[in-house]
């Protein structure tokens, strides 16, 4: 099975990130925010400007994209998988927003650092746009993991999706839509689904 693979929010936990990193941003910026971590959009999440949220991620992206960790377990997960005899693609949006001076330009070459350093192993890359769609069913996926709410909708009209639970997704349903909480939980559900 081509199994697909998120990063934000699915091999990292994007929604700690934005309560703990925006919310130092804010104090350390004297801005007003409130924590709604129902919403994806994380300008909205905190109440906060998009020039604020554009200055957020430009002081903190290289961060989060280098060195922030990945999600427990993860490695050992796709790497069991892929010994299952599973293919491992990773399918991610990430984009140069954000990125400023030398690093512009750079986010493929930052995914790749990335993915070594956690030690997470992958067939290929799929770099997309927004929609992930039209990726997933040209390169054959036959499982999404993924987490934001309009991809897993999307993707579900064509394929199973593995939605990994958060607070801003909380309300995705639908056929072809299996809840996750842990990268464990992950592993036996696609063993399940093998079955």
């Amino acid at each position: 099975m081509r199994i697909g693979i998120d990063i934000d929010g699915v091999l990292t936990n994007i929604e700690e990130f934005i309560a703990d990193y925006e919310v130092k941003f804010c104090y350390e910026n004297n801005l007003s925010y409130r924590v709604n971590l129902n919403e994806y959009d994380e300008a909205k999440a905190l109440g906060i400007s998009a020039e604020n949220c554009e200055k957020f991620w430009n002081k903190y992206l290289k961060y989060y994209a280098t060195e922030y960790r990945a999600r427990d377990f993860s490695a050992e997960v796709i790497k069991k998988l892929k010994e299952d005899g599973h293919e491992i693609y990773i399918v991610t949006a990430r984009n140069e927003y954000g990125l400023t001076g030398d690093d512009y330009g750079k986010m493929k070459e930052f995914v790749k650092e990335w993915l070594k350093k956690n030690n997470i192993y992958y067939d290929k890359i799929l770099h997309t746009e927004e929609t992930k769609l039209p990726y997933c069913v040209g390169n054959y996926i036959d499982i999404m993991i993924e987490d934001k709410p309009e991809n897993v909708k999307e993707i579900s009209t064509k394929m199973p999706v593995l939605c990994y639970n958060c607070n801003y997704n909380a309300d995705v349903k639908g056929k072809n839509i299996t809840r996750v909480y842990s990268w464990y939980d992950i592993y036996n559900k696609i063993n399940q689904m093998c079955k």
